[in-house]
């Protein structure tokens, strides 16, 4: 393991520093990453978050921008400049917590109540943190610009002073963040894959996630008369019923798609007709038309039941993004993975998830690839969003090496023409 990063590099001198910095990694990453852990923000809300990565990012050397973010301004990004032209490459973390009450006994539990890292976010910001360290001591040996984006709210969306649904990502995007990149990448961690192999898709890796909420309105009464009333719980109910057939009959059988409801909240009294009602949820497929067939479909059967009961609707979406790897740049990252845990564990993946990320967001502007970093172990096998997730922590210097890999293969491998 001590000569992983420096077989990377044929100088000596350069060599003997990277081999120290790598058994300097195993510990300063792990204090890192338990020090996110302990204090998870969600969203947007990640000052403390960005702050601590804002301050590692300068104790390498790098340029720092904080505040990045054409609405909500709370992304990190840290530029190291090479010694000598070439390409621009982004690679990306998520900082985010999930609004989930951690079930782990461990010595860095969360510290907020309700709040936890339950997707791996805080070893991702570790890990790309790693890569910034290894990368900046060998500045002078890289070849172009390395750009290191650390993104709020990957987990949703917030809606805009303009109304639109933001997630981190486009917000960071709308920025101007991928102005002049050329490619970019980005890892998770993946407890369906066993530890220490990494799966990269050569085209779909993951699902057009597509939240929405629907607000049906109505008219509040006594249960004695229901008549003078109108029941928006009522019209809930039979929406969750009319969109399910929707999926069923409006979308090709062939084509994967599934829709599910997460919130229904309506009433206030167990004796009076509710005045509103409200459903959110999300449904995820892969091609773009038929995220708008969906959607529309959805939007008709609102609109319908609501005049059907006497009542209104309003429906909100934020539309997603199938993430779709460049195909020149999955295999630029399946050979990264084998120069890091061997051919035989970097693994080409036929079947996409059908979750969501916005890092398709990236892909669909810029060349790039997306990367599962197998996590999974007898002791660590709680899937993400589970209270009780949590990794195993060697895998900490094995995501920095694949990062580090990333910009290396980069340089030598990928033609643009």
């Amino acid at each position: 393991m001590a000569q992983a990063f420096a077989a990377m590099f044929e100088d000596r001198a350069l060599q003997a520093r990277l081999e120290r910095l790598e058994r300097e990694l195993e510990t300063g990453l792990t204090q890192l990453r338990r020090d996110f852990h302990r204090h998870p923000e969600t969203m947007f809300d990640v000052e403390r978050t960005a702050a601590k990565v804002a301050g590692q990012l300068r104790a390498y050397g790098l340029e720092v921008e904080e505040g990045v973010g054409k609405h909500f301004g709370k992304g990190v990004v840290g530029t190291l400049r090479g010694g000598r032209p070439g390409r621009t490459i982004l690679l990306r973390a998520d900082m985010d917590a999930l609004p989930i009450r951690e079930q782990n006994d461990v010595p860095y539990r969360s510290g907020v109540d309700g709040v936890m890292h339950a997707c791996g976010h805080d070893a991702h910001m570790a890990m790309l943190l790693g890569a910034a360290r290894v990368l900046s001591e060998c500045r002078s040996e890289l070849a172009g610009t390395i750009k290191f984006a650390f993104q709020p709210a990957e987990e949703g969306a917030l809606e805009a002073e303009d109304g639109s649904m933001v997630s981190g990502g486009r917000d960071m995007i709308e920025a101007g963040l991928l102005d002049g990149v050329d490619l970019c990448f980005a890892l998770h961690a993946w407890p369906e894959l066993p530890f220490g192999t990494v799966g990269v898709h050569r085209a779909y890796a993951m699902a057009a996630s597509t939240h929405f909420r629907v607000a049906f309105k109505g008219v509040s009464g006594h249960h004695g008369t229901p008549h003078l009333a109108v029941d928006a719980l009522l019209m809930a109910a039979q929406f969750v019923t009319e969109t399910k057939v929707a999926m069923a009959s409006e979308i090709d059988p062939l084509e994967p798609g599934v829709l599910s409801f997460g919130t229904l909240r309506a009433g206030t009294a167990l004796n009076a007709i509710a005045e509103s009602s409200e459903i959110t949820g999300s449904y995820r497929v892969f091609e773009e038309a038929t995220v708008l067939r969906v959607r529309d479909a959805i939007e008709r059967r609102a609109a319908a039941i609501a005049a059907s009961f006497g009542g209104g609707c309003e429906t909100r979406f934020r539309l997603g993004t199938a993430l779709k790897n460049d195909g020149k740049a999955a295999e630029l990252a399946l050979a990264a993975g084998a120069a890091v845990f061997g051919a035989e564990r970097a693994m080409p993946l036929e079947q996409p998830s059908l979750a969501g990320e916005d890092f398709a967001l990236y892909l669909k502007q810029v060349p790039g690839a997306f990367a599962f970093l197998g996590s999974g172990t007898d002791s660590h096998r709680h899937p993400l969003h589970h209270p009780r997730f949590d990794i195993d922590e060697r895998l900490l210097l094995k995501g920095a090496k694949l990062h580090v890999r990333f910009v290396l293969e980069a340089s030598k491998r990928y033609n643009l023409a």
